[in-house]
């Protein structure tokens, strides 16, 4: 591991560069970033949860799995509507209902509630256009980002907590694909902590055991059925 001004960097295989994002996301939790009721983790607890989803697995590949997850933490984030689970189609139809009761009132001589219903009436349609305008800007940021920028720049993570970018390395030597790591912490006391946790685990852990996503569907597969539910009797009964 390399370590300057910028971060941590590795160079290897698949494997290191899993590990080395293992080995920075135990130091960050030895430090507590990820205790929403700590000191630290009050700040970090949603940052650090955002870091670990998108730092490189054993079970994903740079092209596939990391180029979508990068796409998605770089995209316009939702807009009110879209929190509230409404498509625009349905705001748009919401302001005609606001806009129909709002005449009503008027001919019941209501002109406050008319005012009110007026109001959210346009509320609507602009949260309808909002959503709208969002969807497309993340289709068109998709396919730029997917098919042109990663041909360009490494896949990134940014966020208050970690930078970190990823990129296949030109330099393979003939041992395969290699890649290119480098993580940095962006808060200048967590990362002092945590560049002293990596020289702890450099000193005290011989091998690094990387986590591996289980399948326990494969495993069902190969023994040919569900395993038997537990309930707690191991004897056997027969039938004469």
């Amino acid at each position: 591991m390399e370590e300057s001004i910028s971060g941590f960097k590795v160079r290897g295989d698949w494997g290191d560069i899993v590990e080395h994002g293992e080995r920075i996301t135990r130091a960050l939790r030895d430090v507590d970033v990820d205790d929403p009721d700590g000191e630290t983790g009050s700040r970090f607890a949603r940052a650090f949860e955002e870091w670990e989803e998108w730092r490189p697995k054993a079970h994903e590949t740079l092209d596939s799995d990391v180029s979508e997850k990068t796409a998605d933490q770089a995209s316009v984030e939702e807009g009110k509507g879209e929190k509230a689970g409404k498509e625009p189609d349905e705001d748009i139809k919401t302001a005609g209902e606001k806009l129909s009761e709002s005449y009503e009132q008027l001919e019941e001589d209501d002109a406050g509630a008319a005012v009110d219903n007026w109001k959210e009436s346009v509320d609507y349609v602009a949260r309808a256009a909002d959503s709208a305008s969002r969807k497309a800007l993340r289709r068109v940021e998709d396919t730029v980002y997917q098919n042109v920028m990663t041909q360009l720049a490494p896949y990134y993570f940014d966020n208050e907590l970690v930078s970190a970018n990823v990129q296949q390395s030109t330099r393979n030597g003939g041992n395969g694909e290699q890649f290119v790591f480098e993580v940095n912490v962006n808060d200048d006391e967590l990362k002092e902590a945590v560049s002293d946790r990596l020289a702890e685990y450099e000193d005290e852990i011989d091998r690094w055991h990387v986590e591996v996503e289980k399948n326990t569907d494969a495993a069902e597969a190969i023994e040919g059925a569900e395993p038997p539910p537990d309930n707690g009797d191991n004897s056997k009964s027969t039938t004469n």
